[in-house]
């Protein structure tokens, strides 16, 4: 199956060129979207043999993301990876994504979207995530599960792989880190189906800046909720039936993700 190597980047002049190099050695298409940066990383990115979408300001990770969508689209890719740059996603885990895919494509029905999960039993890392973002992270993640009947367990991993075919059918607008939000309840409004795979945990930095006033875990928590009940709000303006998700008497085969979850592993 052909497939593209997405990589949002904003100022990651620290890491751009190790970890584009190391994804080279796994994947001969890849993207990088520069979301505006102001520091060195326009010049590094100018050196290494990937396409590059440039940003002349920054307009947010869910905008990086939504042009990659496009990009995959418009060339011809049926999978699109995304993984961020910041090394807290190892290349080396690309090999396992693949494989998903390769089994993704002869399994019935198929899978839509391969989501890695930092806590699932078989995922494994020392790190351990900033209490806020955990926090964050759990409440999430249990409230999609409780609305959508997903069964994932963690929400918020940016290392996943699309069918592109899929992803087209979704109008996805959210330009920042809620993101994801708009995403899990339009996947579940068109149906898809959802495997997570086991990634390590990574954090490396765990002041890492969300910028402006999502620095702060209340506002962020708060944010990522609104736009969550937004696209809620939108599905039931629709006739969707978010409350019997997974019955089947909306008329919509949901699907559920393929393992064994139950609550998250967050803690």
């Amino acid at each position: 199956m052909s497939t593209l190597v997405a990589v949002p980047v904003y100022n990651e002049q620290k890491y751009v060129s190790h970890v584009l190099r190391k994804i080279l050695r796994f994947a001969p298409d890849v993207l990088a979207i520069d979301d505006g940066s102001t520091d060195e990383t326009p010049l590094l990115l100018a050196r290494q043999p990937v396409e590059v979408i440039r940003h002349a300001r920054n307009r947010g990770y869910g905008q990086s993301l939504i042009d990659a969508f496009r990009w995959a689209n418009c060339y011809g890719f049926q999978w699109l990876i995304t993984m961020d740059c910041d090394e807290q996603h190892e290349p080396e885990g690309l090999p396992d994504f693949f494989r998903a895919i390769y089994d993704a494509d002869r399994a019935s029905p198929g899978v839509d979207v391969i989501s890695g999960s930092r806590y699932l039993p078989q995922s494994v890392g020392d790190d351990r995530p900033p209490p806020d973002r955990q926090a964050i992270n759990r409440t999430i993640t249990r409230l999609i599960n409780e609305k959508l009947k997903f069964g994932i367990t963690d929400s918020f991993c940016g290392f996943k792989a699309y069918r592109v075919s899929a992803i087209n059918r979704l109008n996805l607008t959210e330009k920042g880190y809620a993101f994801p939000l708009q995403f899990w309840v339009q996947a579940y409004a068109e149906g898809l189906t959802i495997k997570e795979i086991p990634v390590r945990l990574i954090y490396n930095d765990p002041n890492r800046s969300f910028g402006g006033p999502l620095d702060d875990s209340d506002h962020r928590r708060s944010h990522y909720l609104s736009v969550f009940e937004r696209e809620l709000a939108m599905l039931e303006t629709a006739g969707e039936n978010v409350e019997c998700a997974g019955c089947g008497g909306n008329g919509r085969n949901r699907s559920n993700a393929q393992h064994s979850a139950g609550e998250p592993p967050l803690a």
